[in-house]
């Protein structure tokens, strides 16, 4: 059974950092394309951030980018979102995604080319 599991989220001023993290079990993580995606309040789902599965080629959305770095840890079976300089605009429920067996150079970025999601997790901006 797959599972991704996040944690990190939280109450942050604006200005402030969080690191999300996401734990997958169940299907091999070291091939499989791992990403970010949120959704604000009243708003639909976006994608945030990707990584390939080597880890060499990353994609983030422009509002994000500069500012946001995924990473993961393939011994760990953990991809990371590091989020700094957050703003009010970045409040949402955080998703991670996976796509195994995709050994692209390429990050996709649409919802529907991933299989597994997580639970997600609560991140707030206050202003």
């Amino acid at each position: 059974q797959v599972q991704l599991v996040e944690s990190g989220g939280g109450l942050v001023q604006a200005g402030g950092s969080l690191r999300l993290s996401c734990v997958a079990s169940g299907h091999t993580f070291s091939s499989a394309a791992m990403a970010w995606f949120r959704q604000g309040p009243g708003k639909e789902r976006e994608f945030v951030a990707g990584i390939n599965w080597s880890g060499d080629n990353r994609n983030y959305a422009h509002s994000v980018k500069g500012r946001f770095t995924i990473s993961r840890d393939n011994a760990k079976n953990t991809v990371y979102l590091q989020m700094n300089s957050l703003k009010p605009e970045d409040t949402a429920v955080y998703y991670c995604a996976s796509r195994p067996s995709t050994l692209w150079a390429s990050v996709p970025t649409d919802s529907g080319v991933y299989i597994y999601w997580g639970q997600g997790t609560q991140v707030t901006v206050s202003s």
